[in-house]
């Protein structure tokens, strides 16, 4: 399946239910690699709308504006949502925001009640799952093999994939995936990646060494 196909099939999914805010994120994640940057802003916006809790799509909403030139526009949502990863304990969002604020030349907001847990528990060498920022259970071993199964077993919880796995059944039978056909593969594997914070970045420096 070629870009524009993945671009059409998630338009597809986000008019036929507006309230999927994985379509929108999915949408947003193709248009970034089209170059539509403003029309990958505007699917990440609508995340936003959807799930004000979802510090990932501020994240990306931001980046997406940057590059379409809007920066004022970028700083204003990646201050509400560093707020959002801080209150929540999403590591890796707050993290992300936080560079690109600062790399903008902008300081970080101040957080009222910031969960720093995730870091007491990291600190106390305790298990805690990157994407939520909240301890858990490591899985025994990676769910699969390479560099991303690799990644998984180090840095996210057994619950958290568990949690992927329901996701993912609602996935394979939303757009009708034959696992057994390499481009349907590919559309699952991509919202996984998506689903436990794995951006394109990431997965270009695991894969590529």
């Amino acid at each position: 399946m070629d870009l524009e196909q993945r671009i059409a099939q998630f338009q597809n999914m986000a008019e036929a239910d507006p309230d999927n805010e994985m379509a929108h994120f999915s949408l947003g994640g193709a248009m970034m690699q089209a170059e539509r940057f403003a029309e990958a802003a505007a699917s990440y916006t609508r995340c936003v709308e959807l799930v004000p809790e979802m510090s990932k799509a501020y994240q990306m909403a931001g980046e997406a504006l940057i590059k379409a030139g809007d920066a004022d526009r970028a700083a204003e949502l990646w201050e509400q949502g560093y707020k959002i990863a801080a209150e929540r304990g999403d590591l890796m969002p707050k993290r992300a925001i936080a560079g690109h604020l600062e790399s903008i030349g902008r300081a970080l907001p101040e957080v009222e009640n910031e969960d720093t847990s995730a870091e007491q528990l990291m600190a106390s060498g305790s298990f805690v799952c990157q994407r939520t920022g909240r301890p858990g259970a490591k899985m025994d071993r990676p769910p699969f093999r390479g560099p991303v199964g690799e990644w998984i077993h180090e840095n996210i919880s057994k619950e958290t994939f568990d949690e992927w796995i329901g996701q993912g059944t609602k996935v394979i039978n939303e757009l009708r995936l034959d696992l057994s056909r390499d481009e349907d593969s590919e559309v699952y594997d991509r919202y996984m990646r998506e689903y436990l914070g794995i951006d394109e970045d990431l997965h270009a420096k695991l894969t590529t060494g």
